[in-house]
């Protein structure tokens, strides 16, 4: 079986493939989409660097349908109809939807099969689940503090889909959306109801530059405030399981503190 062409869409498509070991196999990728410098996109193929196509939600899609990719990656439901755009053209589409932090980690295997390194999909599953067992052990019968988790600042947005899963799987409560719904608006009464012990700040496109002081300063919150690089949280990629370690370490220092706090977690 030759290599396949690959164009990602979705940023998160595109670390997952990178994480697999098959960047090389991508043709094209997105203006969003972050590839490592050791990364040699697309030199599988002889053609240098992936070619960007544009935005994650307004590629050029003749510059797309021009790569003659093998499949074409896409995620999220915003992405649908762009999906449906690339099938009308005649291309292969593999459209996956995460919503929740067991769909994000079973992803990993489905992505390993769109671009043809199942066994390295499994893997990266495998290893994924591993890091929130020993997570889950080593914050396991401590008190869960509450915790509210801000997508979006203007208005201000509490995270949905997998964030809540993540929260939980760091040792946290977090009564602000249920597992599997979309972010949404959120109403400062019902943070100042809920009285969380944490804000956890992680800005969509924004990565860690926002300033706390920005959440610190609302008369609605009386929590300490972290920043977290947003592609730790927002996307369904390897780099989520980076976040429930990070959101893990805050929620509970002292459990990574001991002597075994440099082994993986």
């Amino acid at each position: 079986m030759s290599t396949p062409r690959v164009v990602s869409l979705a940023p998160s498509a595109t670390a997952t493939v990178a994480a697999l070991g098959a960047a090389d196999r991508l043709v094209g990728v997105t203006a969003h989409c972050d590839l490592s410098d050791d990364a040699a996109a697309g030199s599988a193929h002889g053609d240098g660097p992936a070619t960007v196509v544009g935005g994650w939600l307004n590629p050029d899609l003749d510059r797309v349908t021009a790569l003659d990719p093998d499949v074409v990656l896409t995620s999220d439901a915003l992405q649908s109809d762009l999906a449906d755009a690339c099938r009308d053209r005649g291309l292969d589409v593999a459209h996956r939807e995460p919503s929740t932090l067991d769909d994000a980690v079973g992803g990993f295997a489905a992505r390993g099969s769109d671009v043809g390194r199942p066994e390295a999909g499994e893997r990266l599953a495998a290893d994924a689940r591993d890091r929130l067992d020993r997570i889950a052990e080593a914050v396991a019968d401590r008190p869960r503090p509450t915790v509210y988790c801000e997508e979006w600042s203007d208005p201000p947005m509490a995270a949905g889909n997998w964030v809540p899963d993540a929260v939980r799987a760091a040792g946290g409560r977090y009564p602000f959306v249920d597992s599997g719904e979309r972010s949404r608006e959120v109403e400062p009464d019902a943070v100042v109801a809920a009285d969380p012990d944490r804000v956890v700040v992680h800005v969509c496109g924004r990565g860690d530059r926002v300033d706390p002081e920005t959440v610190e300063s609302r008369d609605w919150v009386d929590a300490p405030v972290s920043v977290i690089d947003d592609s730790l949280l927002n996307q369904p990629s390897p780099a989520l399981l980076d976040g429930v370690e990070r959101l893990a370490r805050l929620l509970h220092p002292e459990a990574f503190s001991a002597a075994g706090d440099d082994a993986r977690t």
